[in-house]
This record gives C-alpha cells, structure tokens and sequence, in this order.
C-alpha cells in the first residue's frame, strides 16, 4: 500500500494524541503533519499538499506556546482554512472532526452539528468529504472517520 499523508489541524493534545493514536493502527503507511492553529494549517498547508485534512473547527489563531496565548479563539477557525483553500484552489479531501454539537454565532443564535455539517457540505462541496462528533467516550467517531479514509484504502480496525 502506499503511504498516506494527513495533515491534522487539532489545538486539544488529549483529542490530538487520541486521533493520532487511532490513524496509527489503521496503517504503518500513514504520516501525520500536526497543526495546531488557523496559522499553522495555513503554513502546512502551503509547505505540501496532505492527500487528508483533519480539520478540528475552533482553533486559536497562533500555536500556543509559553509565550503565546494563541490570539483570538476562533469559533469557526476550520471555516477561514476551508474559505482560504478555495480562495487559493487549493483542493484537497477534508474530514471536520469537532467536539462540539452546537456552535455559538455572533448575536447568541446556536447552530448545531447537522445544520453545520449542511451549511458546510453546500459551501465547499469539492473537498468536503464530512463531518464527525469526537467524543472520547464512544467509538462512533472511530466509526465514521474508517468510512471516510476507506476511500484511501485504510480500514479501520476498531476495538483496538
């Protein structure tokens, strides 16, 4: 099998580690690019084009570091990755794995993961290819993300 590369956008180590402890048992033929923030997606994502995105979608706006507070928190910091890809035709697949099921918009109105996962689908149809709950508790996200890489010829093993 040849190698995948994932670029997994994810600021939360206990959620990043998990994901990448999970990709890791799918295949030795996986190589994972962290980012950790809207500006580091955007730094990776220009260096090499991953043949996967992982995208979480509330980000910082920088790394956090011991100097850094990250800047802005940005609720909806996976859709400025996804508008700066089609800005630049930078067309590669897409999974949204978030934590969250609802999000908070400005003047208080709540949009939860279904409406999100729709209003996303229709904006960026040529690279979406989903959009998934994390939860650490349950296997479901394990789940959805094997259907969403099986395109790539990685099978999920789950239960392990």
């Amino acid at each position: 099998m040849n190698s995948i590369h994932i670029l997994l956008v994810e600021d939360e180590a206990p959620k990043r580690i998990h994901i990448e402890r999970f990709l890791k048992t799918l295949s030795s033929g996986v190589t994972i690019t962290v980012a950790q923030s809207v500006n580091s997606a955007l730094d990776a994502l220009e260096k090499q084009l991953p043949d996967l995105l992982l995208l979480d979608m509330s980000l910082p706006t920088f790394d956090v570091g011991e100097r850094e507070s990250g800047g802005r928190p940005q609720g909806f910091g996976g859709i400025e990755i996804l508008r700066h890809m089609t800005m630049t035709e930078i067309n590669c697949p897409t999974v949204v794995i978030t934590g969250y099921e609802a999000f908070l918009r400005e003047a208080g109105k709540t949009v939860d993961l279904s409406q999100l996962r729709a209003e996303l689908e229709k904006e960026f149809p040529q690279c979406l290819k989903g959009v998934l709950h994390y939860n650490s508790t349950y296997d479901e996200w394990k789940t959805e993300l094997g259907k969403a890489l099986a395109g790539f010829s990685i099978h999920a093993e789950i239960g392990k």
